[in-house]
């Protein structure tokens, strides 16, 4: 009998899979990265407990291309800055990826709030502009040009953090207890620019990233780096205290209950 493709795996498939995916080389990316100062109870009021903010109401959005070999991806992410703990780092509003299949893992595994979107990365001589749109509106948009190189960074780790989730099949809240992830990445740099321009937050009911404007701009660069990433879950989270947040992760949280027609299967 021919192969069932949908049939299980033996133990050796799995294991080699394991192998090389935790055998992939750098992938580089070249991506725009704006920071900027915005306003601090706006900030607080995205977070989920028991994340707090910092000392330094800051945002920062995230916008790359990655060149792999015939699998181009534009990856993109608009976080704010929190801690945990006495861990500093950065919580992701929303995250557009331009493929399926880097949203799965990072959903799945790691509780990462990605979205399909439209990811553009632009060079043209010094003028740079990078975007993220979804349903037609460039919610963010980095316009600027290129003023200079900038003295490259010494590897560093950052830690980002993620409700990791499965929304209740009758609707009611949680199937399970939320965890909270620290997702932690090594960064190493090997260009660095630094970017003159500005910062455009459009108006849009799916990614409302308006509500953190830019009150004072920190900096933007143009760079290409690579990291790697590995997460740990670090504690439960209170589901009732994370409920009334998790329209972050939906367009419409409705969606989570939605099904084939009726008769349709």
């Amino acid at each position: 009998m021919a192969r069932v493709r949908y049939g299980a795996r033996t133990e050796a498939e799995i294991a080699a899979s394991r192998t090389a995916s935790s055998r992939l080389p750098d992938i580089w990316s070249t991506g725009v990265v704006a920071v900027w100062e915005t306003d601090p109870d706006a900030l607080a009021a995205v977070l989920p407990p028991p994340l707090k903010p910092t000392g330094r109401a800051l945002a920062r959005v995230t916008i790359s291309k990655v060149d792999l070999p015939g699998y181009p991806l534009g990856a993109g992410s608009f976080a704010v800055a929190a801690a945990h703990d006495g861990v500093e780092g950065w919580y992701p509003l929303v995250m557009p990826m331009t493929h399926e299949r880097a949203l799965t893992g990072g959903r799945e595994v790691f509780g990462e709030p990605k979205k399909l979107g439209e990811v553009v990365v632009e060079r043209d001589g010094l003028l740079v502009r990078a975007s993220l749109a979804r349903h037609g509106i460039a919610f963010v948009e980095v316009r600027g040009a290129v003023a200079g190189e900038l003295p490259l960074p010494e590897p560093v780790q950052k830690t980002d953090f993620y409700f990791k989730f499965l929304p209740a099949v009758d609707g009611s809240g949680f199937d399970g207890d939320p965890v909270l992830v620290h997702c932690l990445r090594n960064e190493k740099v090997r260009r660095l620019e630094r970017i003159t321009g500005d910062v455009v937050l459009r108006e849009s009911m799916y990614d409302p990233v308006a509500d953190l404007p830019v009150l004072r701009l920190v900096g933007i660069t143009l760079g290409e780096k690579t990291s790697d990433q590995r997460g740990k879950v670090v504690a439960r989270v209170d589901a009732a205290a994370l409920l009334p947040y998790v329209h972050q992760r939906y367009d419409d949280p409705a969606q989570v209950l939605d099904g084939p027609p009726e008769g349709s299967v």
